[in-house]
């Protein structure tokens, strides 16, 4: 899931950079591509993914 938004992310960045489009200082196509990198870094670090709860053995 993480994967998913992170090629999301790099999405927007490459449009915003792509269309030129004009925005403040918090969303440029650079500070939403680290956040894509962020995303990506704990994706492949596992965070997200769950394990399954063991039972009670018998």
């Amino acid at each position: 899931m993480l994967a998913i938004a992170a090629a999301v992310l790099f999405f927007i960045a490459f449009l915003i950079n792509a269309a030129e489009i004009s925005t403040n200082d918090v969303f440029t196509s650079t500070n939403v591509m680290l956040l894509g990198l962020t995303v990506l870094a704990l994706h492949l670090a596992g965070v997200g993914t769950s394990w399954a709860a063991r039972g009670r053995r018998r």
